[in-house]
């Protein structure tokens, strides 16, 4: 496998230099057992820097162990890995809970963030909980209202409030009392300022990014081909005349697939799941196609329990039928292949037919998603790609390879 040649390339090598140094270079060649000892060392040598250049620095928690090896001392640093509970925005919760974060890095007895109307959260001499009946301070009013840091007496003390902008738009205050004889950390209020903004941005993004996300499913399960159901429904109806038995096992397959393509949530499934999804899609078309579509697969058990995206290679399985062997007068064989490799701990799905191909033009365009929009071919690849990218950025791999009147073979790899 791709991921295993380098890996077997170095340990050829580890063993080739063992041997020249122990048998050729030195002036009394080394026994047998000493010589298979330095090899095994050198080789788990190799084998654990392999690993380590493949998955980076190890990570622990979701952090990496290279980050805990400089631990920073900067309390924003600190402060940036407690705000996860603004992943759904500006809520009443969440800017309570962030609220008694902030108290100890501001170095005030009390902190109130808020939205452009009330109060969200405290922490402090303010009590345990924001209420959405307590007003705005005159601190947080001139600071939203002015969009810069208002520092004023109170009762006791005195007030900063700084403001809370977001796409040049003020969504709220930070305000921090503090006692007569503080010196407020102006610059640091700013910078905490900046970071709680920060982190509802990303909210708001991850939020669209999902949207994003859901909508291209839900075009994938929107451009099952109307044609694909019409003539099941023709080759169901003909079997009743024929073979009433197997027509019921159609109709049951063909209301299995559309439940699962309709009914499946999130953006995720196991590899089982899918599996069964293109089996039973393969098992509609091989009854329209009869002997002319032939399918072979081959995967490997511990792909099974993978988690891969929805709908993701039943789009692969039909261009292959409808584009490459449906055209072909005498039809042809599928190839289904799945494999994990361990060592890159990566996913290779390969999907082949020997169908009548793409010339170099056509594959060029599909290749890299910009097929021309009247073609369901191109559309779903690009939908793929798309997917793929919002998914997992650069860490995937489509390849796609094909011979005008010999087939076409589609590889994707995902990360494990």
């Amino acid at each position: 496998m791709k991921g295993s040649r380098p890996l077997l390339a170095a340990i050829t090598l580890v063993w080739a230099v063992v041997w020249l140094f122990t048998q050729v270079i030195v002036s009394t060649p080394l026994s047998t057992t000493p010589t298979i000892l330095i090899g095994v060392a050198a080789t788990l040598l190799a084998v654990w820097g392999y690993q380590t250049t493949i998955r980076g620095p190890r990570r622990l928690g979701g952090i990496s162990t290279a980050s805990l090896e400089h631990p920073s001392g900067d309390p924003l640093m600190l402060v940036n890995r407690t705000l996860p509970y603004l992943r759904n925005g500006l809520t009443g919760e969440a800017a309570d809970r962030t609220a008694k974060h902030l108290l100890p890095l501001t170095g005030g007895h009390s902190v109130q963030i808020t939205d452009t109307e009330h109060v969200l959260g405290t922490a402090g001499n303010h009590g345990q909980n924001g209420s959405s009946a307590e007003q705005l301070s005159d601190q947080s009013l001139q600071a939203l209202y002015l969009g810069k840091t208002i520092r004023r007496p109170i009762s006791g003390g005195h007030r900063v409030a700084t403001p809370l902008r977001l796409n040049d738009q003020t969504i709220g205050t930070i305000a921090v009392d503090y006692l007569p004889d503080d010196e407020p950390p102006l610059d640091r209020m700013e910078a905490v300022a900046n970071l709680v903004t920060l982190h509802v941005e990303i909210a708001e993004l991850t939020e669209k990014a999902q949207l994003a996300a859901d909508a291209r499913l839900d075009a994938l399960r929107a451009q099952i081909n109307p044609h694909f159901l019409f003539n099941t429904l023709n080759t169901i109806a003909a079997k009743a005349r024929t073979d009433p038995n197997e027509a019921r096992r159609l109709l049951q397959r063909l209301a299995d697939f559309f439940r699962y393509a309709t009914q499946q949530e999130g953006q995720f499934a196991e590899f089982a799941h899918e599996y069964f999804f293109v089996r039973t899609y393969l098992s509609l078309e091989q009854a329209r196609f009869d002997e002319r579509l032939h399918v072979r697969y081959d995967i490997d058990p511990q792909v099974l329990a993978a988690q891969i995206p929805v709908l993701m290679i039943q789009p692969l399985v039909e261009n292959a039928v409808k584009h490459g062997l449906a055209p072909k007068p005498g039809g042809g064989t599928l190839n289904l292949r799945a494999r994990v490799d361990p060592l890159a701990g990566a996913i290779r799905i390969d999907v082949r037919d020997d169908g009548v191909g793409m010339d170099r033009a056509t594959l060029a365009q599909v290749a890299d998603g910009s097929h021309v929009a009247s073609s369901s071919s191109g559309v779903g690849l690009r939908n793929i790609h798309e997917r793929l990218q919002r998914l997992y950025g650069a860490r995937y791999h489509l390849d796609i390879r094909s011979t005008p009147q010999k087939g076409t073979r589609i590889e994707l790899e995902l990360p494990l």
